[in-house]
């Protein structure tokens, strides 16, 4: 089990798998230089960074969701989170009191990682 002082952000991890240096440089060195394809991702950002909740149906979504584990370590926020109605035993529709299943749904710029 980590502290809260002992998280680590989540984006860490995207820039870790693409760079070591990239990683520190940004997340030690509190390094960053801005280009065109960082900034095309920050305003792409800027749609999903609003925090709030809508319902589409059997589906709620949350923007800006916040995200911390101190079983794994990390803290973060999630770009929008779906969670999906499931369904009773019966095939009906669950009640309102029943679990919705998250799927994270992460907005990047370019081809999937």
């Amino acid at each position: 089990m980590y502290t809260e002082d002992d998280l680590l952000p989540l984006s860490a991890l995207q820039h870790l798998l693409f760079c070591d240096r990239q990683c520190a440089l940004i997340h030690i060195e509190q390094v960053w230089v801005e280009n065109v394809y960082t900034a095309e991702g920050r305003i792409m950002h800027e749609r999903v960074d609003s925090g709030r909740s809508e319902t589409r149906g059997d589906v709620r979504l949350s923007f800006s969701l916040p995200l911390r584990s101190l079983r794994l370590g990390l803290v973060g926020k999630a770009d929008v989170v779906e969670f999906h109605r499931e369904q009773g035993d019966d095939g009906g529709k669950a009640s309102d009191a029943a679990i919705w299943r998250p799927f994270p749904v992460e907005h990047k710029r370019g081809r999937p990682k």
